[in-house]
C-alpha cells in the first residue's frame, strides 16, 4: 500500500500535532525523496523529513503510550475538527441561541402595539390578506438571513490563491467568526476556535501556504 502523502493532505503526528503536506520533493544530490510539510500550530513552521521516515511506524518500545501505528497518520478535515471544534461549536451555538432569544424578546416587546393593528395586503388576484406586524418582521428577518456576505462572494470569485489572499487581507476590518468558518469550509480546512484575530491569522497562513504551492506548480 502506497502511503506517500499528497499536497494539501492533513496528517497527525503520534504526539498529537497537526501538519499539512506542501509537496514531496527530491534531493538534488542524493535523489532521496523528502516530505515538505507545515505545522498547523504555533509559528506554522515548515519542515522537511525523509519520506521513509515520514511513513514509518512508531517505535512502541520507545514510546509505549503512543496510540498511533504510524509516525504520521492521515486525517480527514472532519476528523481534524473532532472534539476540539465540537466543544467550541456547541459553546458558540449556545451563545448565539441565547443572543437570538434575547433579540427576539426585545423585538416582540417593541412591536407589541403594532400587533394590534392588522395590515391589509392585496394579492395578485385582488384578494386581501391580513397579517400582523410581528408576521411582517418575521418575514423580514428571514429575508435578511438568506443574504450572503459580499466578502465571501468576492473570495469565491477569486481564481487564484494569491487573489484569495488579497481579498482576505482587504476584509480585515470586517472579519468575523462566521466569515472565517465559511471560508474554512470553502478551503476544506479547519480553523480552531480562539481569539478572532488569531483565527484570522491562521486562515491567512493557510491560504499563503496554498499560494506558495500554487506558485511552485507554475514553475514546473
Amino acid at each position: 500500500m502506497d502511503r506517500t502523502p499528497k499536497p494539501g493532505e492533513l496528517y497527525r503526528h503520534f504526539k498529537n500535532k497537526l501538519y499539512q503536506i506542501i509537496t514531496v520533493a527530491q534531493h538534488s544530490e542524493t535523489g532521496e525523496k523528502l516530505v515538505i510539510y507545515q505545522a498547523l500550530y504555533g509559528d506554522f513552521k515548515t519542515y522537511a523529513r525523509p519520506l521513509d521516515m515520514f511513513v514509518s511506524k512508531v517505535d512502541h518500545e520507545k514510546y509505549p503510550d503512543a496510540d498511533q501505528v504510524y509516525r504520521f497518520e492521515k486525517v480527514e478535515p472532519e476528523q481534524k475538527a473532532g472534539s476540539e471544534q465540537k466543544a467550541g461549536s456547541e459553546q458558540k451555538a449556545g451563545s448565539e441561541q441565547k443572543a437570538g432569544s434575547e433579540q427576539k424578546a426585545g423585538s416582540e416587546q417593541k412591536v407589541e402595539p403594532e400587533q394590534k393593528a392588522v395590515t391589509q395586503q392585496k394579492d395578485g388576484c385582488g384578494n386581501t390578506d391580513s397579517y400582523t406586524g410581528s408576521q411582517a418582521i418575521s418575514q423580514e428577518n428571514n429575508d435578511n438571513a438568506e443574504q450572503i456576505n459580499p466578502g465571501l462572494l468576492e473570495f469565491l470569485d477569486a481564481e487564484t490563491f494569491e487573489e484569495k489572499y488579497n481579498v482576505l487581507v482587504s476584509m480585515r476590518d470586517n472579519i468575523d467568526d462566521k466569515l472565517i468558518d465559511d471560508i474554512a469550509v470553502v478551503m476544506d480546512v479547519v480553523i480552531p476556535e480562539g481569539k478572532l484575530m488569531d483565527r484570522y491569522d491562521d486562515l491567512k497562513n493557510t491560504i499563503r501556504t496554498r499560494q506558495r504551492y500554487e506558485f511552485s506548480n507554475r514553475l514546473r
